[in-house]
């Protein structure tokens, strides 16, 4: 009787950290292709690049303001769809202007490619080692904060080394992130797929975007 509870109570943990997995990734996985699609359509009207600055705005003040409040209900879902869509419209005009460039098409075709190789290669590695690293969690808040100071201050400055740290730099921490998130998942730190499905979204985002940066300023003249 007691080696029932026991594996009971080791069975039921397992089988809710699947659950979150499983719901995470495939909610992940539909809200890129409809971030995907979104883009296309911004590219294809060939939007101005103020809507990437609404865009990214009306975003952020969804995760902000409105997506902590329904987290835990369906409404979620549509929160979730709203950020990723607005943000994938609002790249519309950034990918049409790499696009323009001489080697854009290879530009941007390296950025996908790169991004999805560390994304799943990142997550492949926490889901099979199992390792903890909650640890990092400090470390990738301060890290971010001071990014965010410095990209914030190189609006003004335009130093294009300082540009291009910065973009390593939240490669780096966006990379950390993904390990970060799987980890709690595995680890059972987190069981709301809905938050982690955006989280996983936002570090998959920042590292397309930087990869972009990246390669464009590394191919320029």
């Amino acid at each position: 009787m007691n080696e029932a509870n026991l594996y009971t109570e080791r069975a039921i943990p397992a089988v809710a950290v699947n659950k979150v997995l499983k719901n995470t990734y495939t909610l992940l996985s539909v809200t890129l292709l409809f971030s995907a699609l979104m883009a296309g359509l911004s590219m294809a009207l060939r939007m101005p690049p103020m809507v990437s600055l609404l865009s990214i705005g009306g975003a952020f003040i969804l995760l902000w303001l409105v997506l902590p409040k329904v987290a835990n209900s369906t409404k979620g879902l549509a929160v979730v769809f709203a950020v990723t869509g607005l943000l994938g419209f609002g790249l519309g005009p950034t990918l049409n202007h790499y696009l323009a460039l001489p080697n854009g098409s290879q530009i941007v075709a390296t950025a996908f490619g790169g991004t999805g190789v560390i994304f799943l290669g990142l997550s492949g590695y926490a889901l099979t080692t199992r390792k903890d690293f909650s640890f990092m969690g400090g470390f990738l808040v301060a890290g971010f904060l001071m990014v965010l100071v410095a990209a914030l201050a190189n609006i003004f400055l335009q130093i294009p080394a300082l540009t291009l740290a910065i973009s390593a730099i939240v490669i780096m921490i966006m990379s950390g992130f993904i390990l970060y998130d799987t980890s709690r998942m595995i680890h059972g730190g987190e069981t709301n797929y809905i938050l982690m499905t955006v989280s996983l979204y936002l570090s998959i985002y920042n590292i397309f975007v930087s990869l972009l940066q990246l390669l464009g300023i590394m191919s320029s003249d």
